[in-house]
């Protein structure tokens, strides 16, 4: 299948695509960027923020206090710019919170994974596997030895699992 306005490498495009020099140079130092470590990393790790962001401001949201609940009561009291107030505090905390998190998990597993791709020079799902166990067991160090490996193992399990659906054929 040839893909409009492609570059050259693409399935169905020819070598020469009618780019100048410049462009091609530039298309390469692209793709080279994108298949660093630590590009892939900060990126994820971006996507990871951006999500979380979002993750965390949802789960907020939901988070009211009813008049049945003794905080719940205390806040209908207050006037309705404060009680608006303390709500987007909050929502804002929480946001930030999760996303801090979802970050740092993003970028932790992205460089695991890619190293481990790096030192194998292949690309299955073993490497999901192990990048997984390693975040894992990095994200649960502070927790002792127990505890990291089976964030490790639950971490692995999980990206593999992720890992390999993404990889199922489509079915049309």
């Amino acid at each position: 299948m040839a893909y409009p306005g492609g570059f050259a490498g693409m399935p169905g495009q020819q070598q020469d695509t009618g780019m100048s020099e410049q462009d091609q140079r530039m298309v390469k130092m692209v793709t080279s960027g994108m298949e660093s470590c630590l590009v892939k990393s900060i990126m994820a790790g971006g996507a990871g923020f951006a999500l979380g962001g979002v993750f965390g401001l949802f789960m907020a949201s939901m988070n009211y206090d009813t008049p049945l609940t003794p905080q719940g009561a205390e806040l209908t009291k207050l006037p309705m710019r404060e009680q608006l107030r303390r709500g987007f505090k909050d929502m804002g905390t929480r946001s930030w919170s999760s996303a801090k998190n979802f970050g740092k998990i993003g970028f932790l597993y992205s460089i695991c994974e890619c190293t481990v791709e790096g030192f194998r020079a292949k690309n299955d799902l073993y490497n999901s596997a192990a990048g997984g166990l390693a975040a894992g067991a990095i994200l649960a160090r502070n927790a002792g030895p127990q505890a990291m490996l089976l964030g490790g193992a639950g971490f692995a399990a999980f990206s593999t699992g992720i890992d390999y659906y993404m990889r199922l054929p489509e079915s049309d």
